[in-house]
């Protein structure tokens, strides 16, 4: 997927983005990460720390070196335990003394139609999962979280992984990856849950936003149509699935196939968990079906 904007901020260098935030763009760009993973700086004493990237020696000095001499780091919040999120949460505890806060560890929060289908199943999944990730204190959705000057409300927003949280800063959100300027959500399963993701931008759309924070690339200024072109886009491809799977059954990996045509080879194994993600959503509204059992191989039929 090519980049619709012209995010390219210097990497590893505190950028103020508006009064007591600031970002720092971790080194590993990818594919699926553009140009790296925003750490983001809240507060002007004592400070947040949300998203602190991947076990990169590099970020946490960057981080480090951007506390100044009146400040100090007085939590360490991860949005979700994704290998390009959450891994340096522990060193940079270490460093400062900060309780790490998250949802919960690698699978809180997945749907249980997502944990019987990895029980039962071939699915596979877990790809760039943080396992070993568990935080210092679980958040609930709904909790706030309060610092010496900001405070921040959590959203509980799975669909691109169970555990995902959003982070609402007065009329500015940070999203994570569940909404992004530069690309879609991947919702891989079974991490990844199409009915969660659908149903939490449902949640999102519930406040009048001013800006969204993602985990990468720039920030959101039109919340609501990023929001609206989210929910218009998967419902897209869900007629298009349906459209195909009207004319022959089909696996996931055939649909990615003859819908994603302009995906770059290298991607076009996340978007066939992306179609996989919308024949589970699917089955479970009756309209397809799996021929046979529910796997991530299986062939689907229209109901």
């Amino acid at each position: 997927m090519l980049p619709p904007d012209d995010f390219d901020p210097a990497i590893g260098i505190a950028e103020i983005l508006e009064p007591g935030l600031r970002r720092i763009v971790a080194d590993n760009p990818s594919p699926m990460t553009y140009r790296g993973t925003n750490t983001y700086l809240l507060g002007t004493r004592g400070i947040a720390v949300i998203d602190p990237g991947p076990a990169s020696p590099r970020h946490l000095q960057a981080i480090r070196d951007a506390i100044g001499p009146e400040q100090h780091i007085s939590h360490i919040i991860v949005t979700h335990t994704h290998l390009d999120h959450s891994p340096l949460a522990r060193d940079l505890a270490r460093a400062c003394g900060a309780p790490i806060l998250a949802f919960g560890d690698a699978f809180s929060g997945r749907s249980a139609v997502m944990q019987q289908l990895a029980a039962v199943s071939d699915i596979g999944g877990g790809e760039g999962i943080d396992a070993e990730f568990i935080p210092d204190r679980p958040l609930t959705h709904g909790e706030t979280i309060a610092g010496d000057d900001w405070t921040l409300s959590v959203i509980h927003t799975p669909g691109h992984i169970g555990n995902h949280i959003s982070l609402g800063w007065n009329d500015a959100c940070f999203t994570a990856d569940h909404v992004m300027g530069w690309a879609s959500s991947l919702v891989s399963p079974p991490d990844g849950d199409l009915t969660d993701f659908m149903a939490s931008c449902a949640e999102l759309q519930k406040n009048d936003w001013r800006v969204f924070y993602p985990g990468h690339g720039a920030a959101v200024t039109d919340p609501a149509a990023r929001l609206d072109w989210l929910v218009s886009h998967r419902l897209s491809r869900e007629a298009d699935i349906l459209r195909a799977l009207g004319q022959a059954p089909a696996t996931a990996a055939q649909l990615a196939a003859a819908i994603y045509t302009e995906t770059p080879p290298a991607l076009l194994g996340a978007a066939t968990r992306n179609v996989l993600a919308h024949l589970i959503d699917l089955t479970g509204k009756n309209r397809v079906a799996p021929v046979e059992s529910l796997s991530a191989t299986a062939t689907f039929r229209r109901v």
